[in-house]
């Protein structure tokens, strides 16, 4: 008789914030419907002897069609998430240079974002906006009531440069009003006003910290100094200091207006210093654990510019710390295709950013599990449940408890293999990761209750759903 559609047998479950199980999971109707031993009675059986079964991730920070047609960005991306056992992705958008290249209400243009990409997603999906004019500001109540956007971005740099640092006419790239702390006050009042009426969920807003006057200077000083304009040189004209002062900025006016905030891709020990000393909840990424500028320096190029820049090794372990003791609350790829064509030779005008959600599981089960020896709960944790808690999603995803969509990744702790491009199943043409080695890679990842990934290939046509937060 048959009583489930999937059946995961034989594996040892990682629950977060509990621990591991020797069990077996049952799927019904797309969700996770029993964990129990010899468990039986199933359409389809996947046999997960001697490995590792984890929630799927859920990648809250991700660009859909920053630089690429959206659709095609998509398709292709998140194809890529599968191989890292990422299920879930929150994508960011905003108006201006770059995604869809205009400004106006979002209420004409973000259903084209959701019309590229509803029927091409291989995982669930959801968005961050960010609020570019003060017309899309007093838009906030309609987003939340009318399609679940409870999470909001503010780009503290944008007020000085654009996104690759490379020019200072700041208001022709961001198409918006005046882009200040005013800007930024509007927004968190809004937040706040629309949280008080909306106590059933976690209004918040997102901070991309580092601070264009002190940028300025520092670019500046860089540009003219003679030294070779390299990762090591973008580093420099965007150093810790510019995060350290953002962060305080932030939370002083979050503060005052009572908006909570999560804050971006901290880079450097310093900004996790100054971000877990006021209210917040906070995030790192795979490229700030774990690359140094000299090394990628070294290799040459510019295909490792990302914003905030990528630091050395001290920074790496003081941010692996944070992970460990909590002040971490989740790691993300910050997921950005970006091909060659668009980095060149020269740094400034090289686009910052770059893919990585393929190695979200694979680079925390490995640098993080086997290496510094953080318990798969807490890798479940800072991929999965903390920021499903975040932005809205828990209690269907981020678990493997019964109830949950059935989200998971099956993973094999001894599979090694050296990262290439092909690997990842990408778009992008590079990886700053290529050629690095890494155990314990998903052989299965199951998204719904169907298996879409499965021994380095995906399976049947993309089925991911957009999530509405409200």
């Amino acid at each position: 008789m048959t009583r489930y559609d999937l059946l995961v047998k034989n594996g040892t479950l990682v629950l977060p914030y509990h621990g591991e199980i020797r069990a077996d999971l049952a799927v019904s109707g797309g969700r996770i419907a029993a964990l129990g031993e010899d468990l039986d009675g199933a359409e389809e059986v996947i046999d997960a002897t001697g490995k590792v079964v984890l929630p799927g991730a859920v990648d809250a920070h991700f660009h859909l069609g920053i630089y690429r047609d959206m659709a095609l960005d998509a398709f292709e991306e998140t194809r890529s998430s599968l191989v890292g056992g990422a299920t879930t992705v929150l994508s960011y958008f905003r108006t201006g240079r770059h995604y869809l290249d205009r400004t106006g209400p979002y209420r004409t243009i973000f259903p084209e974002a959701l019309a590229a990409v509803g029927g091409r997603a291989w995982t669930d999906y959801g968005f961050h906006l960010a609020p570019m004019t003060v017309e899309q500001i007093e838009e906030i109540p309609w987003l939340v009531a009318e399609h679940g956007i409870t999470s909001y971005k503010y780009y503290m740099f944008y007020k000085g440069f654009d996104l690759a640092a490379n020019s200072r006419d700041a208001r022709a790239f961001t198409m918006g009003d005046e882009y200040d702390l005013g800007h930024l006050f509007l927004i968190m009042e809004k937040l706040a006003e629309v949280q008080r009426s909306r106590p059933d969920r976690r209004l918040s807003l997102s901070l991309h910290c580092e601070q264009s006057e002190l940028m300025r200077v520092f670019i500046d000083r860089v540009r003219s100094s003679g030294a070779v304009q390299n990762l090591r040189a973008y580093s420099e004209g965007r150093p810790p200091l510019t995060e350290q002062v953002a962060i305080a900025e932030a939370a002083v006016i979050a503060a005052h207006t009572g908006a909570d905030v999560n804050f971006l891709h901290l880079s450097s020990a310093e900004a996790l210093d100054a971000a877990s000393r006021v209210p917040g909840r906070r995030e790192t990424t795979l490229h700030h654990l774990c690359l140094d500028h000299d090394d990628l320096d070294a290799r040459g190029g510019t295909g490792g510019k990302v914003n905030p820049p990528i630091r050395t090794r001290d920074h790496n372990e003081a941010l692996w710390e944070g992970v460990r003791d909590g002040r971490i609350d989740w790691v993300a790829s910050d997921h950005a295709c970006c091909m060659e064509e668009h980095k060149g030779d020269d740094l400034w005008p090289a686009h910052p950013g770059f893919g990585g959600t393929a190695l979200l599981y694979p680079v925390l089960f490995s640098e993080g599990h086997l290496r510094r020896g953080l318990p798969l709960s807490r890798i479940a944790e800072v991929a999965s449940a903390n920021p499903a808690r975040a932005y809205n999603l828990w209690g269907r995803k981020g678990s493997l408890a019964v109830g949950f969509d059935a989200d998971l990744t099956v993973v094999d702790p001894s599979a090694t293999r050296t990262v290439t491009t092909d690997l990842l199943l990408s778009g992008q043409d590079h990886c700053p990761f290529e050629g690095v080695e890494v155990t314990g890679w998903p052989t299965t990842t199951v998204v719904g209750g169907r298996i879409a990934f499965h021994d380095g290939e995906t399976a049947g046509p993309p089925s991911g759903s957009y999530l509405h937060r409200g």
